[in-house]
């Protein structure tokens, strides 16, 4: 499938910032399951951003302003061919070994009620563990815009068996680690299979490493392993580690966040045009 993302994210400050520092998570990597055609990003201000990569090996670009600013727009533009792997994670460099995602975070920590929840894994390969585990999630976690916010835990999501895919990711990772199975958030995007292209906001799933398999993606907020729909971005630790956009203000007062979001099958789109007899 080819997937073409239109993502902007406009903040308006209630006087001009002084200066604004961001780092940018936005951009995908080439992998077995996707393949990069072309991606770009723009501001709409005189900004410098600057390349790098993190210590999970995403990549960054770093976002600084150069003059007294009251709005600015970030846009993300591009086209993305992917193939459907079942959800397995193959050629994709790693910088750090799996153990690494045994760690828990603020936004991962198990209460005993996740505890006692990972315990829905059962027994057996991790491969089928988790996929009961995300089960579990799936049927007993209600996707509910609104119930949480971004600094929810996994604890406080499960505990009101409400959330959106941030939730279902975290709250998964969380009884994954308690399992014993390393797991990591991802955030990306997702082309959706109804119809509905203009979105709210990116999507986020998390993967489990299996032995003999590799990092495998699990998707708890749709009960599925990511197919060719799926365009991964970023992974951490929590959804901190992955967050697209997070930086800082200085001198700009209350602060203003608009998202706007298009994700679309690009053969879908052209095959739309011929048959409306459009050029």
């Amino acid at each position: 499938m080819r997937i073409r993302i239109d993502h902007s994210t406009r903040y308006a400050y209630a006087r001009p910032a002084r200066f604004i520092v961001q780092m940018l998570r936005l951009t995908p990597q080439s992998c077995e399951s996707q393949q990069v055609r072309e991606w770009r990003i723009e501001t709409d201000v005189d900004a410098r951003l600057r390349r790098g990569e993190d210590a999970f090996g995403n990549i960054v670009h770093s976002l600084y302003t150069e003059r007294p600013t009251d709005a600015l727009t970030i846009r993300v533009t591009g086209e993305v061919t992917t193939v459907d792997t079942g959800g397995v994670i193959r050629g994709q460099a790693e910088r750090l070994q799996p153990g690494v995602y045994l760690r828990e975070t603020r936004l991962t920590q198990a209460d005993p009620a996740l505890v006692a929840f990972a315990g829905r894994a059962g027994e057996g390969g991790d491969l089928e563990r988790m996929h009961r585990l995300m089960g579990a999630i799936h049927g007993d976690v209600a996707f509910e815009v609104g119930a949480t916010s971004a600094t929810h835990t996994a604890a406080e999501a499960f505990a009101i068996r409400r959330g959106v895919c941030q939730d279902h990711a975290q709250i998964f990772i969380a009884c994954a680690r308690k399992a014993g199975v390393p797991a990591r958030y991802v955030s990306g995007h997702l082309s959706r299979s109804d119809g509905q292209h203009d979105q709210d906001a990116a999507h986020a799933w998390a993967e489990a490493w299996i032995e003999g398999l590799g990092w495998v993606g699990f998707d708890a907020a749709n009960g599925i392993s990511p197919t060719e729909n799926y365009v991964r971005v970023a992974v951490g630790l929590d959804a901190l580690g992955a967050t697209p956009i997070r930086g800082t203000s200085y001198g700009g007062g209350m602060e203003s966040l608009t998202v706007s979001l298009h994700v679309r099958p690009v053969q879908q789109s052209q095959q739309q045009h011929q048959t409306k007899g459009w050029s």
